[in-house]
C-alpha cells in the first residue's frame, strides 16, 4: 500500500530568514496523524537565507542527519566538530547524552537548501558523535545508494543506531531504479527535487509516500530528479 503525502499539505515555519515544511509535526507544527513513520520522526525542508541560520543550541537521544542540495551549510559543535557542508554532503550526528550545535548558511549571498531529518535511535543515552562524508553524484546516478545505515556497513555508508537504511538516487527523465523490499519492512520516500512515479503512483517535488505490504519499490522520474529511500523496521 502507498500513502502519499503531498508537499502542499506540510507544516509550514516561515521565519523570514528560515522557510521549512515539515513532512512531519515539529516545532510549533503539530498534526496528531503526522507524528512520524515508524522510527522515522522528522523531514525538514529546509531553505535558509544568507547569512543566516540556526544559534547554537541542543538535542538528546536523537539520530540526525542533513543532507545538502544546494549552496552551503556552515556546521559547529560542542565535540569540537567543524565544517562547511555542500551538495552530496551528508552529515550524521548522534546526539545520544547531549549535543550542542550550530547550523549557518556559510554565504553571505546566497541562500542554502538542505534536509534535516531526524531518526529515533534504539536506545537512550548513547555516546554523542559527529560523522560526515561526501557521496559523489555519479555513484548515485541512475542508481539507488546507500548512504546511512545500521552496522555492519561495508559500502561507506555512515552508520546509524537504529535499523534503518538511507538510500538516495539521482535520475535523468525516464531512468528507473528499484529497491526489494523484505517481509514485514516499510519503506519511506521523499522527492528532493524532479517528479517520479512511485509503484505507478506520481509525486512532485517536496512530497513523500510511504510503503507497506509491497514487496517492490519501483521509481521512475518523469522529470530529472533526486529522491531518498528509507528502508524501515
Amino acid at each position: 500500500m502507498i500513502t502519499v503525502r503531498r508537499s502542499d499539505q506540510r507544516g509550514v515555519t516561515d521565519f523570514g530568514w528560515l522557510d521549512s515544511r515539515h513532512t512531519f509535526s515539529f516545532g510549533e507544527y503539530h498534526d496528531p496523524a503526522h507524528m512520524g513513520f515508524r522510527s522515522l520522526r522528522v523531514i525538514n525542508d529546509d531553505r535558509v537565507s544568507a547569512g543566516s541560520g540556526f544559534p547554537r543550541h541542543g538535542h538528546r537521544d536523537m539520530e540526525i542527519l542533513t543532507w545538502v542540495l544546494e549552496g552551503g551549510l556552515a556546521h559547529r559543535d560542542s565535540l569540537g566538530s567543524g565544517s562547511v557542508l555542500r551538495p552530496g554532503d551528508l552529515q550524521k550526528m548522534s546526539a545520544g547524552t547531549g549535543i550542542l550545535h550550530s547550523e549557518f548558511n556559510a554565504s553571505e549571498s546566497e541562500p542554502v537548501h538542505f534536509l534535516q531529518i531526524w531518526i529515533v535511535p534504539e536506545r537512550p543515552g548513547l555516546p554523542a558523535a559527529y560523522e560526515q562524508k561526501h557521496f559523489d553524484e555519479a555513484a548515485r546516478k541512475g542508481r539507488l545508494l546507500r548512504i546511512a545505515g545500521r552496522p555492519p556497513l561495508a559500502d561507506g555508508a555512515l552508520p546509524i543506531h537504529q535499523d534503518v537504511d538511507l538510500h538516495v538516487a539521482s535520475l535523468d527523465a525516464g531512468q528507473e531504479v528499484e529497491h526489494a523490499l523484505a517481509a514485514r519492512r516499510h519503506a519511506w520516500i521523499h522527492v528532493a527535487r524532479g517528479a517520479v512515479e512511485v509503484n505507478g503512483v506520481p509525486l512532485a517535488e517536496g512530497d513523500g509516500a510511504s510503503a507497506s505490504d509491497e514487496p517492490r519499490i519501483s521509481v521512475r522520474a518523469t522529470r530529472p530528479s533526486e529522491v531518498l529511500l528509507f528502508d524501515l523496521a
